[in-house]
């Protein structure tokens, strides 16, 4: 294993004694706390998870992981590493990418995510693997494009370019919010689908509301058609548990950044292997059209960070070693009592499901007829970090705390409970 690779544990962290400053970083990260006192006390486990695995200082309260992951210390060290060797050509490999195909580390993610190496393509993140779906599909004027409306602007944008510039038609579903359950939600999105419809798109979990989509039972329906389906799943992977040879789609885009504990422009772009062929290559280089390499030519964009990859690994790496279904159960669980603790007020509107099967970690509130601009300056006074939207969208990680919701409905209490 080359020494690029992620600080997977203090023993390896320890071998990098001799590297300068970067020595003193390696040698302060920590073993994860030891199993047993998860089983003891898990809310001790998880706040030394927080303190010694995380840089967050006790005094942030942090309820937006959806939009940003927080990247533990471990994947901190990775990049910085990774940096330093470059800075030092301690190497005889180019410290770069965009011209590599990466097969090892390609073949850690698709093992994980549930596909074959060569089906997956490294990204920037979610919205540069839904533009090269969108914009590389042969499609004619008149061919329709079904998605949902609560898709995020990086999904919807590219196919309402292509409607202006070659006359594909774009229909977006309505979707209930709350919905009824998800036989509700699979049957209004197949009954949208015309003949005219070639593609069927849809975030696996909806960015706006944190709803998880029948995901197999659309991707059956659309092949049953003859129609491509697309999955956006910036919130799937760390998140829930699922493997994408699981659902069937033709497509599919992740964002590790935010559930999978990678750094910041770290995403992957899943071609079902029959559909290599199909989709054009947007940004090209050199090889573009060598189609022995599979998925890794959807990846030739020229020089890039190559350090985020390694920070990729590392988090998926850590995400391995914390165990995934400890992770999911307790995403899970802080969710469910966030809903607990909005459904108990009456100020709050839930878009949520009551259904907990049909949420990970994203709760979503609405407070009708709020002046929302106290909230707003009061949560940024007590450094409780929120996405800031009409649709208020709660979402934690292993590292939020109970004291975190506790802080942020305290908040919404002295503002409206007596309203």
């Amino acid at each position: 294993m080359q020494r690029r690779t992620v600080l997977q544990s203090v023993g390896m962290a320890a071998g990098l004694a001799g590297i300068g400053r970067q020595a003193g970083f390696a040698a302060s990260l920590k073993a994860l706390p030891p199993v047993e006192l998860l089983a003891k006390n898990a809310e001790a486990y998880w706040k030394q998870i927080r303190r010694e695995q995380f840089s967050l200082p006790e005094w942030r309260y942090f309820l937006n992981n959806g939009s940003l992951g927080v990247a533990p210390r471990r994947v901190v060290a990775a990049v910085s590493q990774y940096l330093e060797d470059a800075a030092t050509l301690v190497s005889d490999e180019y410290p770069r990418w965009g011209y590599e195909t990466l097969d090892e580390e390609r073949s850690e993610l698709a093992e994980f995510v549930g596909c074959k190496k060569d089906e997956l393509a490294i990204t920037h993140n979610a919205t540069e693997g839904l533009s090269c779906i969108a914009e590389g599909l042969d499609l004619k004027p008149g061919d329709e494009v079904v998605m949902t409306d609560n898709e995020h602007v990086s999904g919807k944008s590219p196919w309402y370019r292509r409607a202006q510039r070659d006359g594909i038609v774009v229909k977006e579903v309505k979707l209930p919010l709350p919905p009824k359950d998800s036989a509700q939600l699979a049957d209004l999105m197949i009954s949208a689908i015309g003949p005219k419809t070639k593609v069927l798109f849809f975030s696996g979990i909806v960015t706006t509301t944190g709803l998880i989509m029948p995901m197999k039972e659309l991707c059956a329906a659309a092949r049953a058609k003859g129609i491509i389906s697309i999955v956006d799943g910036a919130h799937v992977h760390g998140q829930i548990p699922l493997r994408i040879d699981s659902i069937g789609c033709d497509y599919f885009v992740g964002s590790p950044h935010k559930w999978m504990f990678a750094p910041a422009g770290s995403g992957f772009l899943y071609i079902r292997e029959e559909n290599l062929e199909r989709l054009w290559p947007t940004i090209v280089t050199g090889d573009w059209d060598t189609r022995s390499l599979k998925a890794g030519r959807f990846m030739r964009f020229g020089t890039n960070n190559r350090a985020i990859v390694a920070g990729m690994i590392a988090g998926l790496r850590f995400l391995k070693e914390l165990g995934p279904e400890r992770v999911y159960s307790r995403i899970h669980e802080l969710a469910k009592l966030n809903y607990k603790m909005a459904s108990e007020r009456p100020y709050i509107k839930l878009l949520s499901g009551a259904d907990d099967r049909l949420y990970g970690s994203l709760v979503t509130v609405l407070f009708p007829g709020k002046d929302m601009a106290p909230l707003w300056k009061k949560l940024k006074e007590q450094r409780v970090w929120c996405l800031t939207s009409d649709r208020l969208r709660l979402s934690t990680h292993i590292h939020t705390r109970p004291q975190d919701l506790e802080k942020f409905y305290s908040i919404t209490d002295e503002l409206w409970k007596r309203a």
